[in-house]
């Protein structure tokens, strides 16, 4: 199971952002995660309650966006959604696509603090 130590980075990097800014806690994380990025987001949130216990995100929790995986088709100049498992035609004029436009993310886009203790 990588999700594991996927987990373990996402704690990690998360603990470096929140004592960069001053903060003990942290109570939420999100990350973004592409259709294709071969992570399975329940994977993810189990891992992560393991991975977080000890840490300054032990009561944090794990806000998983997905990112639908899309392509460019450059003949028909259109957007298309490739889906699972991913299928690069355009549904428009029926020719190939070499152009992933997302569905590949897996990154960090926020790390709450916690909220100060009196």
């Amino acid at each position: 199971m990588h999700e594991l130590s996927i987990a373990t980075a996402i704690v990690e990097q998360a603990e470096e952002i929140a004592r960069a800014d001053g903060a003990d806690d942290v109570s939420s994380v999100t990350v973004r995660v592409g259709e294709l990025a071969g992570v399975v987001p329940d994977a993810l949130h189990f891992a992560f309650e393991v991975a977080r216990d000890g840490t300054a995100l032990a009561a944090a929790r794990l806000v998983v966006e997905q990112v639908t995986a899309r392509a460019w088709c450059g003949g028909c100049a259109e957007e298309f959604a490739v889906g699972m498992p991913p299928f690069f035609w355009c549904p428009r004029c029926d020719q190939p696509s070499q152009d992933l436009r997302s569905g590949r993310e897996l990154e960090i886009t926020d790390v709450e603090p916690a909220a100060a203790r009196p």
